[in-house]
């Protein structure tokens, strides 16, 4: 063999190695992406060959699946009072990755999950039974915290104290996931959805932080009350009223100007909602501590799953005295979500002890035996100690006996809570966002309740807007339903 062929040989031997190589790579990697890729086909018709796994609400099922008439996917998703659990269970959609429990679930939903498949499952290479997603709403919590809000935009949560289930989760503006759910239509339906200034996509419970203006007070007093500040919440302040803000010529008005809030005690300030009060013990206390505080209710967590991962709620940091101040009554950067405001009321309730909200119970393969048990894996944590949270609870009564909050009270149930109305816009020239953060017990149960709305915008004229107007109503249809059932 000539020098010039033995070149060539292995030439076309290097060749050959090449093809071998590249072949291997595509089939056992870029295989693997192609598969993997959303865009893949063949995954979403694998994905919709079979009916779905469902989320059960209080044993039944609000999700289903139907046979479609044409096309390549055999089937696709259907709800149940779909605009009613939108906020909790996202959509899944042929056209469009899923959301909320459905996205968080989709392989369990879908049969894909590992922990699914049987013994035959791995012979056969069939595809396991769907496995079904449990929540802990409460049906009739939900549905009288929705029609409550009615037309408003705004958000509920509401939570039981001692054991963290979520009972309701409520987004309004809301919007049917049915109709995402065919990719024929899935495709006008979700240019329409986004066009709408409302934002009905949004889960405003657990994804929309706005400033939670005075219900952010409980915080304050809880720090001025750990710290040892204020002995009780009975003791006199030292509270000017008006309070000039600190290095600035602002003055820190009230909203009643008749209210007795000069050196208000802690209960008479919550009652009255006494800004003074709480921009000076704010300052008092400094950021760092109502910043350490607020961090144990939740505030400042970016991995806040329940198992949605919520937005955080944020306490800021490096401020000015003045703008401590403003912190002090939930206004300046402060912001939290509906479930956050909830989670400080539910702590309170359950003797300063916050057990992590959760809303999904537990999650079952088709044969319905528990894969995972979340009530059982729900951690506790003391926020505060038992006699501050009993002093709170009792400031929080005062509010809805005789203060601010007194459209919420309930016959039959000890109930205590905090209105906010929150500035919104430069120089609050938009319309204010009015909050209710509560509490309610049985008297005859002792079960037990926490409850947080928003209101953002209602037709209500900007004069009428207030905690007590608009989210204390809708706080006590949903408590009231929670202690009924």
């Amino acid at each position: 063999m000539n020098k010039t062929i033995r070149h060539a040989s292995a030439f076309a031997l290097l060749l050959v190695l090449a093809l071998l190589v590249r072949a291997t790579w595509v089939q056992f990697y870029e295989a693997r992406a192609l598969a993997d890729d959303e865009n893949n086909r063949r995954n979403v018709i694998e994905r919709y060959a079979e009916p779905l796994g469902n989320i059960v609400v209080a044993g039944e099922p609000v999700t289903g699946s139907a046979r479609t008439e044409s096309g390549d996917l055999a089937y696709r998703r259907t709800y149940r009072d779909g605009p009613l659990y939108a906020a909790v269970t996202g959509y899944a959609s042929q056209a469009y990755a899923p959301t909320q429990l459905e996205g968080i679930y989709e392989e369990l939903l879908n049969g894909t999950d590992p922990r699914l498949r049987t013994v035959l499952d791995t012979v056969t290479g069939e595809r396991a039974d769907p496995g079904d997603v449990v929540t802990t709403i409460d049906p009739d919590v939900q549905k009288a915290a929705y029609e409550a809000l009615g037309d408003k935009k705004g958000a509920v949560v509401a939570l039981d104290p001692g054991t963290g289930r979520v009972l309701a989760v409520v987004s309004t503006p809301s919007y049917d996931p049915a109709s995402l759910a065919d990719a024929d239509t899935a495709g006008a339906a979700w240019k329409k959805l986004n066009a709408d200034d409302d934002k009905p996509l949004t889960n405003r419970a657990l994804r929309q932080p706005l400033p939670p203006g005075s219900t952010f007070k409980l915080v304050v007093a809880a720090a001025a009350l750990e710290d040892g500040l204020y002995s009780s919440v009975d003791e006199p302040t030292d509270s000017p009223d008006p309070y000039t803000l600190p290095g600035t010529t602002r003055v820190l008005t009230n909203e009643n100007p008749d209210a007795p809030c000069e050196n208000a005690t802690i209960r008479v300030a919550l009652q009255y909602s006494c800004n003074n009060v709480f921009a000076k013990t704010a300052v008092a206390l400094g950021e760092d501590k109502v910043r350490a505080m607020a961090e144990k209710f939740g505030f400042n967590d970016d991995e806040q799953d329940v198992p949605v991962r919520a937005y955080p709620s944020v306490y800021p940091s490096d401020m000015y005295p003045s703008e401590t101040a403003l912190t002090g009554i939930g206004q300046f950067d402060v912001t939290a979500t509906p479930l956050q405001m909830a989670m400080v009321s539910a702590a309170i309730a359950n003797g300063g002890r916050l057990v992590s909200p959760h809303m999904v119970s537990r999650i079952t393969d088709g044969d319905g035996d528990v894969l995972r048990d979340y009530d059982d894996e729900a951690d506790a944590k003391q926020i505060v100690g038992a006699g501050t949270a009993e002093q709170l609870r009792s400031a929080m009564r005062t509010v809805v006996e005789d203060g601010t909050g007194t459209n919420a009270r309930i016959a039959g149930a000890t109930v205590g809570g905090k209105t906010g109305t929150a500035q919104h816009g430069e120089n609050n020239s938009k319309t204010p966002y009015a909050w209710f953060t509560s509490y309610a017990e049985s008297d005859e149960t002792g079960e037990a309740v926490a409850v947080a709305v928003v209101v953002e915008q209602s037709d209500a004229a900007r004069s009428e807007v207030s905690g007590n107007g608009l989210a204390a109503p809708v706080a006590r249809a949903a408590m009231k339903a929670a202690l009924e059932d």
